[in-house]
């Protein structure tokens, strides 16, 4: 039995990954996934895998393509989420700020520096015209750092997944002023290359029983109240997602990869473009 040690952010994207290996998928095709939940995201992902913490995450498409060309010795073996990852922009629920327009020259909360909430409150603000140079952060970890950051006023606007962060909408928490989706698919699966070398069949077996499962995963007999039940979400609002997001079970293209590197160099987060075979490993 080989082990594969994945993490990934504890969001209802990837319920497909724990119904598998609740139901002994992967363990038929002689493999062990120990999954680690990332609640800080991105940047704790992108860490784990420099720091041989993990092997495998389900990551933002454009956080690990920075990381990559930045020297995480990992590469993309597959688009796990096509359709693009819808960013609301949350502030506290008494916050003065009404509109976006309104939080120009405010601080925005952050996960940690290289996050997908950082980056993209840099596509926020090119979307809006702002000067990029201009944007303040507050690094706050986790969601839960973001609600206390808001609620001192230390921050003014937060980030994150649409529909993660709704039941704090819907409890008075916080407020959504905006959504920003990203112009590229949101997620992506990658592996450590030292991994990925001397284990490229249990990678490839480990794609085809999650690519089983989503394939047909809007399908599943009450899905939309298990991951209601599951994520603490109301059913209307898991049946908007579910409506909105597409697997994929193929790997980016050039195109893709090449539309996330101009967006990252228009930003000035990444200094050149690499080839996108450091960037991909096609199996």
């Amino acid at each position: 039995m080989k082990t594969i040690r994945i993490g990934g952010v504890p969001e209802h994207f990837n319920l497909a990954w724990h119904l598998a290996m609740e139901e002994g998928n992967f363990k038929k095709e002689g493999l062990q996934l120990e999954w680690t939940d990332f609640p800080g995201g991105t940047g704790d992902l992108n860490f784990a895998l420099r720091n041989n913490e993990i092997d495998v995450a389900v990551i933002l498409t454009e956080g690990i393509i920075k990381d990559i060309i930045a020297g995480n010795s990992s590469k993309i073996v597959q688009t796990y989420v096509q359709s693009p990852l819808i960013w609301g922009i949350h502030v506290a629920k008494e916050s003065k700020y009404q509109k976006l327009t309104e939080l120009r020259d405010t601080k925005v909360a952050i996960s940690r520096n290289g996050s997908g909430s950082q980056l993209m409150a840099y596509v926020n603000a090119k979307n809006e015209g702002w000067d990029i140079d201009d944007l303040k952060f507050e690094i706050v970890g986790t969601i839960d750092g973001a609600v206390s950051a808001l609620q001192k006023d230390t921050a003014q606007y937060f980030m994150w997944e649409h529909f993660t962060t709704k039941p704090l909408v819907d409890n008075g928490t916080f407020r959504n002023v905006a959504d920003c989706p990203t112009p590229w698919p949101c997620f992506v699966i990658a592996a450590r290359e030292e991994f990925l070398t001397s284990n490229k069949e249990e990678i490839k077996n480990m794609l085809s029983v999650v690519n089983a499962k989503t394939v047909d995963f809007k399908e599943i007999p009450n899905i939309d109240e298990i991951l209601a039940k599951r994520y603490g979400q109301k059913l209307e609002d898991i049946q908007e997602w579910l409506k909105l997001t597409e697997w994929s079970q193929q790997n980016l293209t050039e195109a893709e990869i090449e539309n996330v590197q101009e967006s990252l160099m228009d930003l000035n987060l990444i200094s050149e473009k690499v080839d996108s075979s450091i960037i991909i490993s096609n199996l």
